[in-house]
């Protein structure tokens, strides 16, 4: 019998999983943080202009808030293979498990979290520095901007609140 996997989403993967979900559900993650935490030189920055991605950063006390996804069954392998690919690029992240709770109850679930010892961590950016970064930054994947306001569209529709984000998308319009 296959194991269940589930997928916590913080970010881009809220918007764009990559892989076959079966079930979406609204998760809250205790003791990390949503944060623009990790220069990013591969899919929204280069190595001479980073740009800013969200990471799980560990904050004892908060929460974050954010999709658990429950992956088709016979895709698991496919799945952790493709969230290899996407995530790992670089060290950055770290491929972890963690319970996260939702309104039917908590699941242990798959996460991708930032290792604060990696050179592309800069935790603590102020958040003016980073809509400037955000503002300008291009990558592999298209402008950093447009990381964010998808994030935050889609937080928005999702009932998630996130203030910190939600300013930086505005002040990002302004920028520009």
């Amino acid at each position: 019998m296959q194991e269940t996997l589930w997928v916590f989403g913080y970010g881009s993967l809220i918007w764009d999983p990559g892989f076959p979900v079966a079930e979406r559900r609204i998760a809250t993650l205790k003791d990390w943080h949503r944060s623009f935490c990790m220069r990013s030189i591969h899919h929204r920055g280069t190595v001479e202009a980073p740009g800013l991605v969200l990471a799980l950063d560990r904050a004892p006390g908060a929460a974050c808030a954010g999709v658990a996804f429950r992956v088709e069954t016979g895709a698991e392998a496919a799945t952790i293979a493709a969230l290899r690919e996407r995530e790992l690029i670089s060290s950055a992240y770290l491929e972890t498990v963690l319970e996260v709770e939702t309104g039917e109850g908590k699941v242990t679930a798959l996460a991708y979290v930032i290792d604060p010892d990696h050179e592309q961590y800069c935790g603590g950016l102020p958040l003016d520095e980073q809509a400037r970064i955000i503002a300008n930054a291009i990558g592999g994947r298209g402008p950093n901007r447009d990381y964010l306001w998808a994030t935050v569209a889609h937080l928005t529709d999702l009932g998630i609140s996130d203030p910190d984000l939600d300013w930086l998308g505005a002040e990002v319009r302004r920028l520009i």
